[in-house]
């Protein structure tokens, strides 16, 4: 069966930008033998050998491994250091050649510079793995449509701990909650007024002393 290669690799083995091979695509001149639901364009490579009138080549996929840590606050710096050395020194082991992406902020934020950097590399097909310690380190809620991206791009996700850290697990939870109850309650109330002030709070209070219970005066928000 013969080898299928990426846009990038064919327009190396024929000497041209990938630019000119999407051209190429549009005129119809050299069409893709390939295209994935991503959008994703796969070539021949004996196609393109016998096109390039080149030797067929050693195939080396020079994609890097992509290790991805993140915390929500700047108080969890320590755990941070943490996922980085786990990560480290997983990739160490496994004798992957990477790069160490961290984060500060919250798992419901999807802007963040160090998850927009991922996805801009994995899409540009840069990437050959994705390591994470645990699922929810890429989003609280949404980490599948990373993952549907990393299918389309043939990206490998390793995630080294299926189980959840009840601890930090609870303690991200919980400021990812305050966040956005932050968030619709200025809206209601106004960012400025006592009674967003008060609740803000009141919940951060809770949050502070880890009390599953609800301040007394809850009655603020009705």
């Amino acid at each position: 069966m013969s080898k299928i290669i990426s846009i990038g690799q064919a327009a190396k083995l024929l000497g041209v930008h990938v630019q000119t091979m999407r051209n190429w695509e549009k005129s119809g001149k050299l069409k893709p033998d390939s295209i994935s639901p991503g959008g994703t364009r796969r070539y021949n490579l004996d196609r393109i050998v016998a096109i390039s009138g080149k030797e067929v080549p050693t195939v080396v996929d020079e994609r890097k491994t992509i290790a991805y840590a993140r915390v929500s606050s700047h108080d969890q710096k320590e755990d941070l250091v943490r996922q980085s050395q786990v990560l480290e020194l997983y990739c160490a082991e496994h004798g992957y050649k990477y790069e160490l992406i961290t984060d500060l902020g919250s798992g419901m934020n999807y802007y963040k510079k160090g998850l927009t950097n991922l996805i801009n590399q994995i899409l540009n097909d840069e990437v050959k793995r994705l390591v994470i310690t645990h699922k929810d380190r890429l989003l609280r809620f949404g980490a599948e449509l990373i993952f549907s991206i990393c299918e389309a791009k043939e990206v490998e996700v390793v995630i080294i701990n299926k189980g959840q850290e009840k601890a930090s697990f609870e303690e991200d939870l919980a400021k990812d909650v305050l966040e956005i109850i932050t968030v619709f309650s200025a809206r209601l109330y106004g960012s400025r007024s006592k009674k967003n002030k008060k609740l803000i709070d009141n919940l951060s209070k809770a949050v502070n002393d880890n009390n599953s219970n609800l301040p007394q005066d809850w009655d603020c928000i009705s």
